[in-house]
């Protein structure tokens, strides 16, 4: 018995490191990945860049612990996708000593901002449309610039003692996308900015996330990282040629510039199927009247945090595929038919190579990772692409015992990622290159990373 007793003392030292022996320590990071003028934004939009209203940036930390370093970034870009998705873990794992699944990136899905998708770029120049969805040579220097801004964060990296979780209702911004019409059929069409009279404006919020959620990384009593996350499409106005990291970043940098000792980050929740308009009219004046909401929340859920000691640290990943689109307009020869055509409009021909590229992605049988940062008291997940807020809502019913922060805008070829309700309601879209099925496969992977 004492022989037994002891083995499984020595397993249990092997398999759960502690903390006190080797520290976790954190470096935080920031880099300047504003596009250019003549960028097209949002992958598709009409207007390019014409001004910088405000710049984008990428933002996030290095954790170093008892196994391979963690990275965390968010990009104020619309989307990252396949190949660049890929090249981005690739790079940051290289220069942080890590391994791909242990980079965890996501989009804040702000509109006038690009959208990156190497394999679609180069399906685009196959066919006479180079640069069209984004400039190659400035990605590259921006997958630069983030790689030096990780290594100095490595070195520069100070001990975390604490985490510090809290949350708070954040006051009129969110609403769904879904409207029960007067005569009881169900549109999606509360986009992101609404008359201020019209049923879209009139209606109740639907079901959204009411909650920010912030975790503030201490190290004793400094504050060395601020992770903030709100399910929200973060547009106020877009597509008219102004660059901004729009309400949301605005936020942010507000925040910044009260704490310049702490690193703030911010990352859009679960928001496939929310956005502001209930409560934004396009307006610059909406523009302002958001910022200063989201704004209020970081500060009052930063003031409602509860510090607790890190004594667990673990790393969960898990790999799955989703079903691609089965409608017509979706099918290899369909699309690629569109991308040919040189009469075809820039638009269509540009979702066209980004289908292909997804199309080409599942049929190699590269699949999607969900990544699990387990800190104890909290845990971040990362989901793929326009998950709608049915998911975010779901990963919390998961683990009621702690703090999920749900985070969307991953891997993003998927592009809108309905729940089985909104499939059999009909959701559709243009956006939208995943088919049914999707809500199973995320309930059991989101089931197995969260597990205590």
């Amino acid at each position: 018995m004492s022989r037994f007793l002891l083995g499984i003392l020595v397993l249990s030292s092997l398999c759960i490191p502690s903390l006190e022996a080797q520290e976790l320590k954190l470096g935080a990071f920031a880099a300047d990945i504003t596009i250019p003028l003549g960028h097209r934004c949002m992958g598709i939009l009409d207007t390019k860049a014409l001004r910088i209203d405000d710049p984008l940036e990428a933002r996030g930390f290095v954790l170093l612990g008892p196994d391979a370093p963690i990275v965390f970034v968010a990009l104020d870009w619309c989307e990252v996708r396949n190949g660049a998705y890929d090249l981005w873990r690739d790079t940051l794992a290289t220069v942080a000593k890590t391994t791909r699944e242990r980079v965890l990136v996501c989009s804040l899905h702000q509109h006038d901002a690009p959208v990156i998708d190497t394999e679609a770029q180069s399906l685009l120049d196959s066919v006479g449309l180079v640069g069209e969805l984004f400039d190659v040579p400035f990605h590259q220097a921006c997958l630069k610039d983030v790689a030096s801004a990780v290594k100095r964060a490595v070195a520069a990296a100070k001990p975390v003692t604490h985490i510090a979780i809290g949350q708070t209702a954040v006051d009129k911004i969110a609403s769904n996308r879904r409207l029960v019409l007067a005569d009881g059929t169900v549109s999606y069409d509360r986009y992101s900015r609404t008359a201020p009279d019209s049923p879209e404006a009139l209606a109740d919020p639907g079901e959204i996330d009411p909650n920010l959620k912030s975790i503030r990384f201490l190290s004793g009593d400094e504050t060395l990282a601020v992770l903030s996350s709100y399910a929200t499409h973060p547009m106020s106005s877009y597509g008219q040629g102004g660059v901004s990291a729009d309400f949301v970043g605005l936020a942010r940098r507000r925040r910044q510039f009260e704490t310049p000792g702490a690193m703030q980050i911010y990352a859009s929740g679960c928001s496939g199927d929310i956005t502001a308009g209930k409560y934004n009219d396009g307006s610059p004046q909406s523009r302002g009247v958001l910022t200063d909401r989201l704004y209020q929340a970081m500060v009052r859920a930063s003031n409602a945090t509860v510090a607790h000691r890190i004594d667990k640290f673990a790393f969960r990943c898990e790999s799955f595929d989703l079903p691609f689109h089965d409608g017509e307009p979706f099918k290899r020869d369909t699309m690629t038919a569109v991308l040919k055509n040189d009469k075809a409009s820039t638009r269509d021909r540009i979702l066209a190579a980004m289908g292909l590229a997804s199309l080409n992605r599942i049929e190699r049988g590269q699949p999607i990772d969900l990544p699990c940062l387990d800190l104890g008291t909290a845990q971040v997940v990362i989901l793929p692409g326009e998950s709608f807020v049915g998911y975010q809502l779901m990963a919390q019913r998961i683990r009621p015992d702690s703090f999920v922060m749900a985070i969307g805008y991953g891997e993003c070829w998927t592009g809108y990622v309905p729940t089985q309700h909104a499939f059999e309601e009909r959701f559709n879209h243009d956006w939208r290159w995943v088919g049914v099925g999707c809500e199973p496969i995320l309930r059991e992977k989101l089931s197995s990373v969260l597990k205590p």
